[in-house]
Parts: C-alpha cells; sequence; structure tokens
C-alpha cells in the first residue's frame, strides 16, 4: 500500500523557518494533486497549501501567502512546504495528503484547498513556534 510520511518539523522561534517534507512510498503511486493541512489542538483541520502535481500550480491559505512556499519532486514523489516567517498561530500538527484520482472537470489548484478532497493522509508532523 501507499503510505505517506512526513518529516521535519520541530520546535523554532518565532520568525524561523523549517521545511517539512511528505514522502510516498509503495508499488504505485498516483497523485492528481497534494495539500497540506494543519490542526491544533481543540481546533479542525485546515487547509494550507495545495500543489497540483501535473503543472506545478499551487494554491495558498490566506494565513500563510508569502511565508509558506509548496513545491514537488516528481521523480521523488515527495511534496514540501518551506515554512518561513513562522509564528506562534502556526503551531499544529502538519499532514500532507494525496488526491489520487483525477476530477470529472478540470479543476485548478484551489479545487483542492477542501480537505474533503483527498484519498490519503500521512500521520503527521508537529511543528511548535515559540515566541
Amino acid at each position: 500500500q501507499v503510505q505517506l510520511v512526513e518529516s521535519g518539523g520541530g520546535l523554532v522561534q518565532a520568525g524561523g523557518s523549517l521545511r517539512l517534507s511528505c514522502a510516498a512510498s509503495g508499488r504505485t503511486f498516483s497523485s492528481y494533486a497534494m495539500g497540506w493541512f494543519r490542526q491544533a489542538p481543540g481546533k479542525e483541520r485546515e487547509f494550507v497549501a495545495t500543489i497540483r502535481w501535473t503543472d506545478g500550480s499551487s494554491y495558498y491559505a490566506e494565513s500563510v501567502k508569502g511565508r509558506f512556499t509548496i513545491s514537488r519532486d516528481n521523480a521523488k514523489n515527495t511534496v514540501y512546504l518551506q515554512m518561513d516567517s513562522l509564528r506562534p498561530e502556526d503551531t499544529a500538527v502538519y499532514y500532507c495528503a494525496v488526491r489520487s484520482g483525477r476530477p470529472t472537470y478540470f479543476s485548478g489548484a484551489r479545487y483542492f484547498a477542501d480537505r474533503n478532497k483527498y484519498d490519503l493522509w500521512g500521520q503527521g508532523t508537529q511543528v511548535t513556534v515559540s515566541s
């Protein structure tokens, strides 16, 4: 079975940076889009960023625009999230996710901001930002 493994989380001070990685492993892997979501204690899981696998087009939550960058490496079946200018409110468990199937109709990256659009999820990696 395909599994997603996140890495790169940790503890940083406000204003610092982290780069998260999410690698897909397994005999076969198919992806139309991948995304990052996060969940803080007592909060709903919320969208962070997504990238369409074919062309690399991306979309971000308003709260992270200009600070976070999502990218992918097709050869490695890996998606990254570069997080700069981190704030305490960024503290959460970060999850990567895969949308394996192509939508019936063409959809831009914004379509994949919805967590219900994804088929497979990783176990998450903790990001803690201290003030």
